[in-house]
């Protein structure tokens, strides 16, 4: 983490947002020390948001996050992804709140981890990288083998589902909100690996750059399943 997550973490504590890590200071070496957060996380998070109740709670803590957040202006800080102060509508988003990085415990989401991609974007961008991975945006094979789904999802019902819970009024615009957002993300991507950062670095010589472009052309090409 750097200067301005710490900043994040502080100011989440004193807003009272219960499912934020807490930075709890550095110890000797200079490396950070959090709070724990019992529960489930990781791979074992994908499997968290296919029914849809977890996909509901999901959706509804992405939003008590937004909520909390809104109203905190920090001050002049560098976001290692977004590097300009808040604009006008918008607020230090998440930046990489896929299930993966959500606590899990009994069912209810109960913490959220991993704020490195934190940084000055519209809400609609956390709400876009969300849909990305839980609708999915990805293909029936993909879905049913790598992310937990016993059988073909419903897209369209999922995204509905999705912004009900969330509180949005309409669905409207969310599909190109995705394909945006896989786009920035295949740009932060390759900007971070450039000067060698991991696990970027090693992400880009794996073959995410080929796996994102096929995703970006799926999420295109399928357009049809989406409302």
């Amino acid at each position: 983490m750097d200067a301005a997550v710490h900043a994040l973490l502080t100011g989440l504590e004193a807003i009272g947002f219960p499912e934020s890590v807490r930075l709890l200071g550095l110890d000797e070496d200079g490396n950070e020390v959090l709070a724990y957060i019992e529960g489930v996380s990781g791979l074992d998070g994908w499997a968290e948001v296919v029914p849809e109740e977890g996909l509901r709670r999901y959706a509804r803590l992405i939003r008590r996050y937004h909520d909390a957040i809104r109203d905190w202006t920090p001050a002049e800080l560098e976001w290692m992804t977004e590097a300009h102060p808040l604009r006008p509508g918008e607020i230090i988003t998440h930046g990489d709140v896929g299930p993966w990085n959500v606590g899990w415990r009994d069912g209810e989401p109960v913490g959220l981890l991993d704020w490195d991609l934190a940084g000055s974007r519209p809400a609609r961008y956390d709400v876009a990288y969300a849909l990305d991975y839980t609708v999915p945006f990805r293909s029936d094979e993909d879905a049913m083998r790598d992310l937990a789904y016993p059988e073909p999802p419903d897209r369209a019902r999922r995204v509905r589902i999705f912004a009900e819970a969330y509180g949005l009024d309409t669905t409207d615009g969310l599909h190109d909100a995705v394909l945006e957002e896989q786009l920035a993300t295949r740009r932060y991507t390759t900007a971070l690996a450039e000067p060698g950062m991991q696990p970027h670095r090693r992400w880009i010589d794996e073959g995410f750059l080929d796996a994102q472009d096929a995703r970006i052309a799926w999420a295109r090409a399928h357009r049809h399943l989406f409302p």
